[in-house]
């Protein structure tokens, strides 16, 4: 299970009608914000056509339902998918084989589970990828307690992991007091630059590193204009083509190392470098919104909790 999963939801969920009251209506309901709402996203299936389905006069829209929605559209959390199968769904077991379909065709991008009614629950009860929404907590995709992964310290690794949060995010911080482009060991990372350059709307991009080389004394102060240099010398070429500004920015002196996104706050335990060895494995954990927020308002220049020692856009 990735940090940061997608999900789809057949329209019934939200409908106040698939439910025996409206008190378990919102139990329902209120069960799905901690996860669609912290560590999820929500596939808008067929280009927008299942949000025009549930906020049509004619759905009944449970309460509960949309204020989930409205807090999912707000964050950034419901994504357009174009439509896979010829006809338009009408019932939620369409949407639900649109789902599955949408499913089989991004396979870089796989759905972590599909959230059904309980009637067309039954009729899935041995595909491991729908579960209806009672018996959620049975589902094998449904795990809210999960907040950390093991991976290698490998660049395949680190897009594995990455890639919904770098193709879906409006804001992304790279923290890595040693990220150095023209270093071996992460001479990698501009291929993560090169994923970002793909999408059609560009993010805000920042990167912060320490202004110093090596440690102890050994350590050796190195001016932000040969930082400019080395960043730009590997980055400024693709950034110019795509219409990505990154903003570096320099600072004294710290030590931990994060991804920070609108969607989501990850805590990287080696940053974002190579290691030289086949497999070594890293750990990197989900934030809190608490602390992920506390992290973004540190590395503001506006915080005080570091010295800025420079910074410059790219390109």
């Amino acid at each position: 299970m990735a940090l940061l999963t997608e999900y789809v939801l057949t329209p019934g969920i939200l409908n106040a009608r698939s439910y025996s009251t409206e008190e378990v209506a919102a139990i329902r309901l209120n069960n799905l914000k901690d996860v669609l709402l912290h560590q999820g996203l929500l596939r808008n299936l067929r280009n927008g056509g299942w949000l025009e389905t549930v906020q049509h006069n004619g759905f009944c829209l449970h309460l509960a339902g949309k204020e989930l929605l409205k807090k999912i559209i707000k964050q950034n959390r419901l994504h357009n998918f174009p439509a896979v199968l010829a006809n338009n769904p009408e019932t939620d077991n369409d949407w639900c084989r649109e789902a599955l379909a949408s499913h089989s065709k991004d396979c870089e991008n796989p759905l972590g589970g599909i959230i059904t009614t309980a009637v067309v629950g039954e009729i899935y009860k041995n595909n491991q990828m729908v579960s209806a929404i009672d018996k959620l907590g049975s589902a094998s995709f449904w795990d809210s307690q999960k907040t950390s992964v093991r991976l290698n310290r490998k660049m395949a690794d680190y897009i594995k992991h990455l890639r919904l949060l770098l193709e879906r995010s409006n804001s992304i911080m790279f923290i890595d007091p040693h990220l150095d482009p023209t270093r071996p060991q992460y001479r990698n990372f501009i291929k993560i630059v090169e994923l970002i350059c793909e999408r059609k709307c560009m993010p805000l991009i920042e990167i912060h590193r320490v202004c110093y080389f090596g440690s102890g004394t050994n350590r050796k102060i190195i001016a932000a204009e040969e930082w400019e240099k080395r960043f730009k010398s590997l980055f400024s070429q693709i950034c110019s083509k795509a219409g990505l500004k990154i903003k570096v920015l320099i600072w004294d002196d710290f030590h931990d190392r994060y991804l920070i996104s609108d969607l989501m706050g990850i805590s990287v335990l080696n940053g974002f470098d190579e290691s030289k060895r086949n497999e070594e494995p890293t750990t990197w954990t989900r934030l809190s919104r608490n602390d992920r927020d506390d992290i973004q308002r540190e590395f503001d220049t506006a915080s005080h909790q570091h010295k800025p020692k420079g910074s410059f856009l790219i390109p």
